[in-house]
């Protein structure tokens, strides 16, 4: 289920020649990013079609011939991105879905943490899906 080292490989040296305007920090996290796009759009459906991760935070994927955007959240690292922003990507990018995924390394037993956070943030507003992707366990739990 796991990313083949080749393909890492390949993502990297992409990400490393496309993003050289990026720090090194900047170019790890946008790794990390394209890790999780991988892993989830396995998980959820082997047929996702990823059309673009370079450009924004915000992951572009064709999913049964509709575009739909991904934004992947650690609560653990990444800051949060501006709903609006996020809004304003979708419209301009002609994004049937947006959604909005939580990022979990350990396995979690409770949802609270992310269902509290979703209302503190008013995510339910701007995204269409939200899901709780639990990276090594490769389980997605739909929270909205």
């Amino acid at each position: 289920m796991y990313m083949e080292l080749v393909v890492f490989q390949e993502l990297t040296k992409e990400i490393s020649s496309e993003c050289f305007f990026m720090t090194e920090s900047q170019q790890e996290e946008k790794i990390i990013q394209v890790i999780d796009l991988h892993q989830f759009t396995k998980c959820l459906d082997p047929e996702i079609k990823i059309l673009d991760y370079i450009q924004h935070p915000i992951n572009t994927i064709e999913q049964n011939g509709e575009k739909k955007g991904i934004l992947f959240h650690d609560m653990k690292h990444s800051s949060f991105i501006d709903c609006n922003t996020s809004e304003e990507f979708k419209r301009r990018h002609q994004l049937s879905e947006l959604w909005f995924v939580f990022v979990e390394e350990d396995n979690v037993a409770h949802t609270t943490h992310y269902t509290d956070f979703i209302i503190e943030n008013s995510l339910e507003i701007f995204y269409d899906q939200i899901f709780l992707f639990q990276f090594f366990q490769s389980d997605i739990k739909k929270l909205k």
